[in-house]
């Protein structure tokens, strides 16, 4: 029925949740008014006048919608500590994470990520403190229905296809309908081998099809425990994409990862955590400090760094990694460049600082190897 296409598309404005709920309701009161008014001019003025409203409020939705969907936390956590005998594994966490953001966690091994990601799935029983999901700390059955998860290594039947687990599970949690499997695997990058039995599957492709298995039932939430493991560069580059695409449509990603680069170019938000600890967390942009360091190569290094060290508006400079790190206001490369010039040194090639999670990460964990 047109009438119904016509609804459905302005209702895509709303929030996922208020689609979930009232979407069916709202198309079924569309077709009723139309049958009770009939059709000819009549019934076509009351047609127009529903869709005009619902463009109406759409639009209005949709303006301020950005703002109060990704401003709301969907997950939040209270001096959440787990304690296993003399260890503790999470020690009073506090954090809160936004509706459609990529947050990341971040820590060397036994730091207390997958730890974190069991409690608030349920697996594992806090010894203190409270969370919440969607806004609320009961009905934890309920509020997982809405959640896509995969923990540590995704185990699959081996003799079961790709296709095949997928359906099994989906038959078994009740999430979504057969007809989704073929875009899923599409999704993923399994479309060529979804008919392949598990057990001839690399590290790289179960971990794809873990992905698939998180998006059964089309999830607002998804946690993802070292989603990239095992992959070469280009799924690598698939999981960032659709990381990307999956939160600019709404959804959340809760990702724990010890590949720091790829956490740094998928999530708008990282918590750093150390024996159990936080310590620290917010907007990647604000922990890197991006624009305030400039790493560069120059023909002579030492001489740069006397010639910066003498110069007023620069903070610090020191060698580093056979590189000049120069600690200078933002877009002072050029001033740099010029004034090494005029002193025979010149400058062979320029860092911006992007990608020194990994140095900041190992400075505030006093990890060394940079496991996570």
């Amino acid at each position: 029925m047109f009438a119904d296409r016509v609804y459905r598309v302005l209702l895509a404005a709303y929030p996922r949740e208020f689609r979930r709920e009232y979407e069916d309701l709202m198309i079924q009161f569309c077709r009723d008014r139309m049958r009770y008014d009939g059709g000819g001019i009549r019934g076509l003025l009351v047609w127009t006048q529903l869709v005009a409203d619902l463009a109406t409020s759409a639009l209005r939705e949709h303006e301020r919608g950005s703002g109060m969907t990704k401003g709301r936390p969907v997950i939040e956590t209270e001096s959440l500590t787990k304690i296993y005998g003399n260890i503790v594994a999470v020690d009073g966490l506090s954090m809160s994470v936004p509706r459609g953001h990529a947050f990341g966690l971040l820590g060397p091994n036994g730091s207390g990520k997958t730890t974190t990601m069991g409690m608030l799935l349920g697996l594992v029983r806090p010894t203190s403190g409270t969370f919440s999901l969607f806004g609320s700390s009961d009905g934890l059955e309920e509020s997982l229905r809405r959640i896509g998860a995969i923990i540590e290594y995704p185990s699959f039947y081996p003799y079961l296809t790709g296709r095949e687990n997928l359906r099994y599970f989906q038959g078994i949690f009740e999430r979504g309908a057969p007809q989704d499997i073929d875009g899923l695997l599409e999704k993923v990058g399994l479309a060529d081998r979804g008919d392949d039995r598990f057990s001839t599957y690399s590290l790289g492709m179960k971990q794809r099809l873990g992905l698939a298995f998180a998006l059964l039932g089309d999830p607002e939430v998804l946690f993802l425990d070292e989603p990239t493991n095992g992959m070469d560069p280009a799924g690598m580059a698939d999981v960032r994409y659709l990381v990307r695409e999956l939160c600019a449509d709404g959804r959340t990603v809760l990702l724990a990862s010890h590949i720091l680069n790829e956490v740094e170019q998928m999530c708008d938000s990282v918590l750093i955590m150390s024996n159990g600890t936080l310590v620290t967390q917010g907007s990647v942009s604000d922990i890197l400090r991006a624009g305030d360091h400039l790493r560069i190569s120059t023909t002579d290094d030492r001489k740069a760094v006397e010639i910066l060290s003498a110069t007023a508006w620069v903070e610090d400079v020191e060698i580093e990694d056979g590189e000049v790190v120069v600690s200078a206001p933002r877009g002072s490369a050029a001033e740099i460049s010029t004034a090494l010039g005029r002193s025979g040194v010149y400058v062979i090639g320029t860092n911006s600082g992007r990608g020194a999670l990994e140095r900041y990460f190992l400075e505030v964990t006093g990890d060394e190897e940079g496991g996570a």
